[in-house]
């Protein structure tokens, strides 16, 4: 394997800055990737020492539409790996291990400032099953209620994802488009489709796309015999507030949530 990156280059930030995506390579060693898809499948088989009661979790559905995911909630939802979506992995040491890796804390310095305090506003495990899988309509990760915007997420492939298996497509250069609009319209959408080309993310496991929250994009159903599992990390400036009193893990800085501190009763 390559070395894995350290730092993202003045050139590639432009390339963010213009498209709304980058690809960052592969950022994780085999074993470390072994350990996340290993400890994913512990977690949905509730088998993980980790605080269910903070971890918001939610099952795959059945028809593969969207209109019929049941919401997500706090707590385990029983030993199934047909989980769709679960939010607070930064309560699992392995994982916050993962999302303090010195890159990200690199990207964030380009994307908030040097000295300023990192927080998350998810960490979270998306996943289309063998076989099944839920259509994500054409969206941007939107934010309501926060004194200021989100703009760096780092998406990790824990499997192969390709088109087959409902890996994302992006619309390059979206994020732009409606800079005073927080949540999307189907006119705002039909509008992007209109003006902009689709392009296709496939990627191999272990493999990184850091992605701006207004970008437009989508994805599929698994089609293939084996799952497509990813990871989902929005950081933001720490200094962040909601106006529905929301408070956000902190991640790099004073206060900053420490693997070998976490267990059970923490966080």
């Amino acid at each position: 394997m390559k070395s894995l990156p350290k730092t993202s280059s003045d050139s590639q930030w432009r390339t963010f800055g213009s498209d709304g995506y980058l690809r960052l390579g592969q950022v994780v060693t085999e074993a470390e990737l072994e350990g996340l898809r290993l400890r994913i499948d512990e977690i949905m088989l509730g088998r993980a020492d980790v605080p269910f009661d903070r971890m918001m979790m939610q099952l795959d559905t059945e028809t593969g539409l969207y209109e019929d995911m049941d919401p997500q909630s706090l707590g385990h939802k029983g030993a199934t790996l047909a989980y769709r979506k679960i939010l607070g992995l930064e309560f699992d040491p392995l994982y916050l291990a993962y999302m303090q890796k010195p890159l990200f804390r690199g990207i964030c310095q380009r994307a908030y400032g040097v000295d300023v305090p990192i927080s998350i506003y998810w960490a979270m495990f998306m996943n289309k099953p063998a076989e099944r899988g839920t259509v994500l309509p054409w969206h941007w990760d939107h934010y309501v209620g926060l004194d200021r915007p989100p703009g760096a997420i780092v998406w990790m492939a824990l499997d192969d994802s390709t088109l087959a298996n409902g890996c994302i497509q992006v619309l390059p250069g979206t994020h732009q488009l409606f800079p005073d609009i927080d949540v999307l319209g189907k006119e705002q959408i039909a509008e992007a489709l209109a003006t902009h080309e689709p392009e296709t993310l496939e990627c191999s496991a272990g493999e990184a796309i850091l992605l701006h929250n207004k970008l437009l994009h989508t994805s599929s159903v698994n089609s293939t015999d084996t799952p497509r599992r990813a990871i989902s990390i929005s950081y933001l400036d720490g200094r962040t507030m909601s106006s529905e009193g929301i408070t956000f893990s902190r991640i790099f800085g004073l206060g900053a949530l420490e693997p070998e501190k976490l267990g059970t009763a923490a966080g």
